[in-house]
């Protein structure tokens, strides 16, 4: 498996990447950055995640640990608990996740749980992102299931919106 520079200027560790999945890629982080707009306008760190099976929205998320008082309310968990209650399941195969920002440790094992397939990312974050950035936990040899990862999709946007927001707050 290589990593190959996508059109949109995202790096794919899939070997399928193409003009359609770089379109498709580019609509739902739209999405997913929407909602981070809206979680930095309810006063969290500015970070959305859509939870997409074959090009339509299951569920969405964005970060509301302040709100809710709860360290684990980050934007992917808040998409895959939407998921598992709308598919009655809590596994989700045969999904992807749109989420702005590199995932950390725990979204990262919650991805694995649920067995989604698939996780597109924005933004890398170089301090706490296991996606890649600071280790790979999806590629671990221990794990029973693999996430594919296509990391990169509108970058620029996605780090532009934490920059502003950190620097605001300083």
């Amino acid at each position: 498996m290589t990593k190959k520079q996508s059109k949109s200027g995202g790096v794919s560790f899939n070997d399928n990447t193409s003009n359609t999945n770089d379109e498709i890629h580019q609509k739902w982080m739209s999405h997913a950055l929407m909602l981070a707009k809206r979680s930095q306008d309810e006063g969290e760190v500015p970070v959305g995640a859509v939870l997409v099976k074959d090009d339509s929205l299951i569920s969405e998320g964005w970060n509301r640990p302040i709100e809710f008082h709860d360290p684990t309310a980050h934007a992917e968990i808040m998409a895959i608990r939407a998921a598992g209650k709308i598919l009655e399941n809590y596994r989700l195969p045969e999904t992807t996740l749109y989420v702005t920002l590199e995932p950390c440790t725990m979204c990262a094992g919650a991805m694995i749980h649920a067995r989604i397939g698939n996780l597109v990312y924005g933004a890398s974050e170089h301090r706490t992102g296991v996606a890649g950035s600071v280790i790979d936990v999806f590629q671990q040899e221990f794990h029973y299931h693999k996430v594919a990862v296509t990391a990169g999709i509108m970058q620029v946007e996605c780090s532009q919106l934490l920059k502003d927001f950190f620097k605001a707050r300083r």
